[in-house]
């Protein structure tokens, strides 16, 4: 591809920009918005060959049709759920992601979640803070001698393995694909999913949304788990029926739960989406239920920033200026959809 291509980052933070145009190859045309990218503001890349996005734009066929010269779509995310790939590769756009940049920032975070429930850190902090010294109440779990549930043993979840196995916890796993040896190495064992919900104190959730995961944790399953139990999702919001949560709640069935992604977030992101568009019946009630959510003092919800750190955020930002290049060298990487065979 000829110099100056023309190449559009959505989604950015101010230091963003800085970061790009220091490490960026000087041929780039390079143009970077705050906005996310959606029909209404896919003007702003008209002209653009290569898109970046995350995970709160609207990349649907609506919005591609108003992309007349994109070729190359690159999403600063491990998921790809906010990108129609139908659409893309019907219009011979390949989408390249960022597949690891946060196993252990993510895997840091859910453990972050884990013990603020545990040791009641969070209620401890509040307490003390309005002068309250007392205990009651207060008294946590130790993990060590507990069974942690990993369902998803990926990059991530193999390092949320790693750091509970140095809590001195026994682990069990569920994933498609099992990796013997390095279940020996590490000292776990995989199991069904049912089987794991059934036998684990801690689980937590490392599975990309699709459409085989989604509601993975619903009303049925989330009967299945071990009574006392306590529920950690930092991967997707959809992965869990938000009900589900709360009747386990309700009904004791879960202690408590930790949640840094919730089902509809993108729908309450900005408040001004939320009262400017149509949201069907289902979402609203995921949203309710959510808000629902933040009440309970046995429910700690985080703003989706698992993967939230400075490091890893230069990862990522390094990772989609390699797919970039990779891509206008005619050598792309990290493909989650190649164009339609002509």
């Amino acid at each position: 591809m000829a110099e100056n291509t023309k190449i559009v980052f959505f989604e950015t933070e101010e230091w963003h920009k800085q970061y790009l145009v220091e490490r960026s190859p000087h041929t780039w045309d390079l143009q970077i918005y705050r906005e996310n990218l959606r029909p209404g503001t896919a003007s702003l890349a008209q002209e653009a060959e290569v898109v970046s996005v995350f995970i709160y734009s609207e990349v649907n066929a609506e919005t591609l049709e108003k992309l007349p010269n994109l070729k190359f779509m690159a999403t600063r995310s491990t998921g790809f759920d906010h990108i129609d790939l139908k659409a893309c590769k019907k219009r011979g756009i390949p989408v390249a992601n960022v597949p690891r940049y946060g196993e252990n920032t993510v895997a840091e975070h859910a453990f972050g979640l884990i013990l603020s429930l545990s040791r009641k850190i969070y209620h401890a902090y509040f307490r003390t803070s309005k002068l309250d010294f007392s205990l009651q109440g207060l008294r946590g779990f130790d993990l060590k001698g507990k069974t942690m549930g990993v369902v998803g043993a990926g990059a991530i979840g193999l390092h949320v393995i790693r750091i509970a196995k140095g809590f001195g916890m026994d682990v069990l796993a569920y994933d498609a694909k099992e990796q013997p040896l390095i279940a020996e190495v590490l000292g776990f064992r995989y199991t069904s999913l049912p089987e794991l919900l059934a036998n684990s104190d801690v689980i937590s959730l490392h599975v990309p949304l699709l459409p085989e995961t989604y509601h993975m944790i619903n009303d049925e399953t989330i009967h299945l788990i071990k009574p006392g139990a306590i529920l950690i999702n930092t991967a997707r919001g959809g992965i869990v029926d938000t009900g589900a949560i709360v009747t386990a709640l309700n009904e004791g069935i879960l202690a408590g739960a930790g949640l840094d992604v919730l089902e509809g977030e993108e729908s309450i992101k900005e408040e001004a989406q939320l009262l400017g568009q149509d949201i069907p019946v289902d979402k609203l009630r995921a949203i309710v239920q959510s808000y629902t959510l933040l009440h309970r003092e046995n429910v700690i919800i985080t703003p989706h920033i698992g993967f939230y750190s400075v490091e890893a955020e230069q990862r990522i930002l390094d990772t989609t200026i390699n797919n970039i290049e990779g891509f206008l060298r005619g050598k792309p990487q990290n493909l989650v959809s190649e164009p339609q065979a002509k």
